[in-house]
C-alpha cells in the first residue's frame, strides 16, 4: 500500500475499503490494482466508517494492516484509532498507543496539534487525548512541550482534566520553575479549571519550597473559601513552612487547627515541630513531643533530627545515648545521624572519636559521602593537620566521590592556618583548574596568610601567575583581592592590584571603586576617594541594594563614617533615593 497523503478523500473509495473489511478479504488490499489507490487518509476514514457499528472489527483491522511490511500508519491514521478507542472508553490501550505515538511523532507542535485536533471534532475526546499527552511529557520530563500542549488546549478552549493540571504544576515544582507554576495556575484559572485537593497540596507544596509563607495562606483561605477542605498533605506542608521558617507559634497553630478538623497527626508532623525545636536549640520541649507522640511511631528521621539537635546544643552525650536508644529499637543510624555526630566531634577537635566512630560505620556498612569527607576534612584544618586532611581528600577520590566548593575552601583556610601558602595556593589553583570559582573567602584567607607573613608583593604577583597557568582572571579575583587588602589597611598594595586590572584590559565594578574609594576616605585622602567617585559616575556605575548590605557587613564597626560615606555617594547620585530609603527603612544602614 502507498503511503501517500492526498488532500481529498474519495467516499467511493472509502466505503470500497469497508466492505472489503466487512467482508474479511483484507487481502485484496495488499493488490496492486487496489492497493495503489489506497492511503492513509483512506484507512483513516475507513476505521471511522467501520468503528461506527463495529468497533472490534475496525481495531483489528488496524492491527492487520500494522503487521503488512510494505505499510506504515501515518500520524493520522494513528491519531484516529487512538481517538476511536477513548470514544469507545478503551483508555488504557489508547493512553498506550498516545505515548508511542508521542514518542516518535513532535506532537508539541503547534501546527501537528491543530491539525490533529481538527480532524475529529469531538472536544470531549480531543479533551481526553490532549490531557494524557500534557500527562506524558510532564511525567517525561519534557516540560516545553507539556506547557506547549496545555497552551493549545487554552487556545481551543479544550478543559484540560484536573490530573493532567496537577502533573503539570507537579513536574514545574520539581524543576523549580515556581514563576511558571504560578503563571500556568493562573491560566488555569481563567479557562475555568477548578482546583481540588490535589491541585492545590501541589500549589502548597511550591509555597514551601519557596518559602512563601504570605502565598501559602492565602491558599488556605481560598480553600476555605471554595470548600475544599484541607488534608493531611496539606496541613504537613503548611507546618513544615512555618518551621523551616522558624514560625513556631504559627506551626502550633496549624496543629491544633488540624486536630479541630479531625484530621489525624502522622509522623511526618511531630517530625517537622520536632525539627522545630531542636532547630531552635529547644531540646527539652522537642524530647516532650517526641514522647508525647502517638497514633504514629518515630521513624529514622525522628531520631536523626534529635541527634542533630543535641549536638548543634553541646549535648554529645544526649545525641549518643540517642542513638543507643534508636538501635534497641532495631533503627540503625544511616550517614545522615553519623554525619551530625561526626561533625560535633570534629567541631571539638575530638579528631580521635571521630576515628572511632568513622571505624564504626565502615563495620555496619555506612558508606560515607561528601558530607563526612568534608567534616573530616575541616577538622584535619582547623587543627593545623593538614596531612590527615589530604588523605582524607584522597581516599574521597578512591571512592568515587568528588570534591566540592566546601572541600578545597576548607583545605586553603587550613593551609593559611599553618602559614603554607604554597599549599593554599596549589590547592586554589587545582580548584580554578576543575571548573570551580573561589570565593571571597578562598582568596582573603590567601591574602591575610602572605600579609601576617608581611609578603605583600606575593599578592600584588597573583595575578601574573594565574595568567602564567593559563587560567583566566576575571573581575571576581581583583575584586575579592582589592576588599581584603583594604579591609587590612593595605591600600598601595590595593591600588596597585587596581592598576594590574586596568592593564588587563579588566573593567572594575561598583565594589571595586566603592571598596578603594571608601579605603582612601577612611585615611583622610579624600580628593583620591573622590577622583575614585568621579570615575564612578562617568561609567554610571551604581551602588545596590546587595552592595550595601555586604559593605556594611565588612565595615559594621565604623557606623558614623558609612554614614558619611554613603551620603556622600547620593549626593553624587551614586545611590538611587530609593534604594538609600529602602535601607533606611530596612534599618540595614547601621
Amino acid at each position: 500500500m502507498a503511503n501517500l497523503v492526498r488532500t481529498n478523500v474519495d467516499n467511493e473509495m472509502v466505503k470500497a475499503v469497508a466492505a472489503v473489511v466487512l467482508k474479511g478479504h483484507w487481502d485484496n488490499l495488499l493488490k496492486p490494482k487496489m492497493g495503489s489507490f489506497v492511503t492513509s487518509t483512506t484507512i483513516s476514514q475507513a476505521l471511522l466508517h467501520i468503528s461506527q457499528n463495529y468497533f472490534s472489527l475496525s481495531w483489528s483491522f488496524f492491527q492487520w494492516a500494522e503487521s503488512v511490511p510494505s505499510y506504515k500508519h501515518s500520524l493520522q491514521s494513528s491519531w484516529t484509532m487512538i481517538y476511536i478507542l477513548t470514544k469507545k472508553k478503551h483508555f488504557k490501550t489508547a493512553q498506550d498507543m498516545l505515548q508511542k505515538v508521542a514518542v516518535k511523532d513532535f506532537l508539541s507542535s503547534p501546527t501537528v496539534l491543530n491539525a490533529l485536533v481538527r480532524s475529529n471534532l469531538n472536544n470531549d475526546v480531543n479533551s481526553h487525548l490532549l490531557s494524557w499527552l500534557v500527562i506524558f511529557y510532564a511525567n517525561s520530563k519534557l516540560l516545553y512541550d507539556a506547557i506547549q500542549v496545555f497552551e493549545h488546549m487554552r487556545v481551543c478552549k479544550l478543559m484540560p482534566h484536573a490530573h493532567a493540571c496537577t502533573t503539570l504544576l507537579n513536574s514545574l515544582v520539581k524543576d523549580g520553575l515556581t514563576d511558571t507554576l504560578w503563571k500556568i495556575y493562573k491560566k488555569m484559572q481563567k479557562i475555568g479549571v477548578v482546583p481540588n485537593i490535589y491541585i492545590y497540596n501541589v500549589l502548597m507544596h511550591a509555597c514551601c519550597k519557596s518559602g512563601d509563607v504570605e502565598r501559602a495562606e492565602d491558599l488556605l483561605r481560598e480553600m476555605e473559601f471554595k470548600a475544599t477542605f484541607p488534608d493531611l498533605y496539606t496541613y504537613n506542608t503548611l507546618i513544615s513552612l512555618y518551621c523551616k521558617k522558624g514560625m513556631h507559634y504559627e506551626a502550633l497553630c496549624v496543629q491544633d487547627r488540624m486536630e479541630r478538623a479531625g484530621v489525624c497527626h502522622d509522623i511526618v508532623t511531630y517530625n517537622s515541630l520536632i525539627y522545630s525545636y531542636c532547630r531552635e536549640g529547644r531540646m527539652r520541649e522537642a524530647m516532650r513531643l517526641f514522647k508525647e507522640i502517638k497514633d504514629a511511631t518515630a521513624n529514622l528521621v525522628t531520631y536523626t533530627t534529635l541527634i542533630d539537635g543535641y549536638c548543634r546544643a553541646n549535648s554529645i552525650t544526649e545525641a549518643l545515648r540517642l542513638r543507643d536508644a534508636m538501635e534497641a529499637k532495631g533503627l540503625y543510624p544511616g550517614v545522615v545521624t553519623y554525619n551530625s555526630i561526626l561533625r560535633k566531634f570534629c567541631e571539638q577537635g575530638q579528631m580521635k572519636d571521630a576515628n572511632i566512630l568513622l571505624n564504626e560505620m565502615n563495620e555496619k556498612k555506612v558508606v560515607p559521602d561528601n558530607v563526612t569527607c568534608n567534616t573530616l576534612i575541616n577538622g584535619y584544618c582547623k587543627i593545623g593537620d593538614m596531612k590527615s586532611a589530604l588523605k582524607v581528600k584522597n581516599k574521597m577520590l578512591e571512592g568515587g566521590l568528588k570534591p566540592d566548593r566546601f572541600t578545597y575552601n576548607a583545605m586553603i583556610h587550613g593551609f593559611c592556618k599553618v602559614k603554607d601558602t604554597d599549599g593554599a595556593k596549589e590547592v586554589l589553583f587545582d580548584m580554578v583548574r576543575i571548573g570551580l570559582s573561589p570565593s571571597y573567602c578562598s582568596y582573603s584567607w590567601l591574602v591575610d596568610a602572605y600579609c601576617h607573613l608581611n609578603d605583600e608583593v606575593a599578592v600584588v604577583s597573583l595575578p601574573d601567575e594565574f595568567t602564567r597557568r593559563g587560567y583566566l582572571v576575571d573581575v571576581s579575583f581583583y575584586r575579592a583581592i582589592i576588599r581584603r587588602l583594604c579591609k587590612r589597611g593595605k591600600i598601595d598594595g590595593a591600588e596597585k592590584v587596581f592598576h594590574i586590572m586596568q592593564t588587563k584590559g579588566v573593567l572594575g565594578d561598583s565594589l571595586i571603586y566603592a571598596t578603594l574609594a571608601y579605603a582612601y576616605f577612611k585615611v583622610g585622602k579624600v580628593d583620591v576617594a573622590s577622583g575614585l567617585l568621579d570615575n564612578m559616575y562617568r561609567r554610571r556605575l551604581m551602588i545596590t541594594l546587595k552592595m550595601y548590605k555586604s559593605f556594611n557587613a565588612s565595615y559594621s564597626d565604623e557606623n558614623t563614617l558609612l554614614d558619611m560615606f554613603w551620603n556622600n555617594m547620593v549626593q553624587r547620585g551614586l545611590i538611587s533615593r530609593t534604594v538609600y530609603d529602602d535601607i533606611q527603612q530596612l534599618k540595614i544602614l547601621y
